[in-house]
């Protein structure tokens, strides 16, 4: 082989393997169709809640591996049905007037999402909680139907240990962990941020 075409070569096959290799998703949920509920375990009764979603962008690689965007639950909204219990939430738990959000951001995805079909995988990032970040791994199922997606997840977030108040009061213990459940559907596209915003409808 000529010394002239080897690199050459070397350089068709780098660019193709390159190629192969950046070829990023992106899922964006519709909030409409998204319900994030938590559970508190509590004496005498379980505590139930939810709080709508903001919005929801993620980027990854479908075999796996570096992820990047948001997922934003507004805080502020979050309720449980019991209006003193909600304030008490709110001023001294989440403290949303200053925080009004949840935001969750992948760095990570651990298995890979398929083209069509079902599939487990766990994404790793930080949960963004009173303003301080914290690393998080949630386990979360995914069914691809053409461009739509369907998820689900449900993980447990420490808040005590992540620096939030204690709830507990005399004659009432809470647990030290909120269980918290999402289920949602989106679509997908091809390329990244960009290539996402030019498949949305304008108005």
């Amino acid at each position: 082989m000529s010394r002239h075409l080897m690199p050459l070569l070397a350089a068709f096959t780098l660019g193709a393997g390159l190629a192969a290799a950046a070829d990023p998703r992106t899922l964006t949920l519709d909030p409409a169709e998204t319900d994030v509920r938590f559970t508190l375990g509590a004496t005498l009764h379980t505590v139930h809640g939810s709080a709508p979603l903001a919005r929801g962008v993620v980027v990854f690689d479908p075999d796996g591996g570096v992820a990047s965007g948001e997922i934003v639950v507004e805080a502020r909204l979050a309720e449980t049905g019991n209006d003193k219990r909600d304030r008490d939430m709110h001023e001294k738990v989440l403290i949303s007037p200053r925080f009004p959000s949840v935001v969750l951001r992948p760095t990570r995805i651990e298995g890979s999402v398929p083209v069509s079909g079902k599939a487990n995988i766990t994404v790793h990032g930080t949960v963004e909680l009173t303003g301080r970040p914290h690393e998080i791994a949630v386990p979360v199922e995914v069914i691809v139907t053409g461009n739509a997606v369907a998820i689900r997840a449900e993980f447990e977030v420490p808040y005590i240990d992540w620096g939030l108040a204690d709830p507990s009061k005399f004659l009432l213990s809470v647990d030290e962990y909120v269980t918290v459940t999402v289920a949602s559907s989106g679509t997908l596209s091809a390329g990244g941020l960009q290539a996402s915003a030019e498949n949305q409808p304008q108005p």
